[in-house]
């Protein structure tokens, strides 16, 4: 019998979610990501944000010009999808030559996302030029208002992103930091068009490791920690043998 795999090193992984945010802040967050990444796809949600091709493409120099001398770090930009996002937006983002994807936030949902989308059915035709010119659509899956807190992300699953996936199969989705078991069972059984992201905090920690016995202010995150149940559901699935829906 082969000896098992017992160690995998990744030598130069690529981060698919990195906030480097803005200003004197970068001189910090590039040469941070540089060090370890090969790749990252910045989060537009700026103040203001990066809504056109032409302010994508002036973040990504803002960006470059922090990354240390010999690097091959490469920033991969992404468009913030607002209620008055264009076809023709996508099309000069996809001309830009760095953009890679489009952000969903619905409005309110979390950091800097009160531009963001209030109705996705105002995108329609926006969703229609990302199939066409083949971008990647990067969801916050998360419902605003009254949901409970710990219910936003299986409210918005319903409501939003199931019709929003099985309606579209020619454009490839994906469901940003994954917190919930029935997130990520829809995405392994889901068509071959969605996939999802998950962070370590959600693999790691549950509610209560953040609230039981007192606040653990650090352990806060958007979308928030979820239940037991949860976590472990969502580290069987990203450890599943042959898994490629997950990263």
């Amino acid at each position: 019998m082969a000896e098992q795999l017992q160690t995998l090193t990744l030598a130069r992984p690529d981060d698919w979610h990195h906030h480097l945010r803005d200003g004197a802040a970068l001189a910090t967050t590039v040469p941070f990501a540089a060090r370890t990444y090969g790749r990252a796809i910045c989060m537009p949600n700026l103040v203001p944000p990066v809504t056109t091709a032409a302010l994508a493409v002036a973040y990504k120099e803002r960006i470059m010009k922090h990354v240390p001398k010999g690097s091959s770090f490469e920033p991969l930009m992404t468009l913030y999808l607002t209620d008055s996002t264009s076809p023709q937006d996508i099309k000069d983002a996809k001309a830009s030559g760095v953009v890679v994807a489009c952000k969903l936030y619905p409005k309110g949902a979390t950091t800097n996302s009160h531009g963001g989308v209030s109705d996705i059915k105002k995108i329609w035709k926006t969703l229609d030029a990302m199939e066409e010119c083949g971008l990647l659509l990067l969801v916050h899956g998360e419902a605003t208002g009254s949901v409970d807190v710990f219910e936003r992300e299986r409210s918005f699953l319903e409501s939003t992103f199931k019709p929003l996936v099985l309606s579209r199969p020619g454009l490839r989705i994906v469901l940003e930091h994954c917190t919930t078991a029935e997130a990520a069972a829809f995405v392994q059984s889901g068509p071959p068009n969605v996939c999802a992201s998950v962070t370590p905090q959600h693999l790691l920690f549950n509610r209560n490791h953040m609230l039981a016995g007192g606040i653990k202010p650090h352990l806060y995150c958007m979308p928030i920690l979820k239940a037991e149940e949860d976590r472990a559901f969502l580290v069987k699935a990203v450890t599943a043998p042959g898994q490629k829906k997950f990263f």
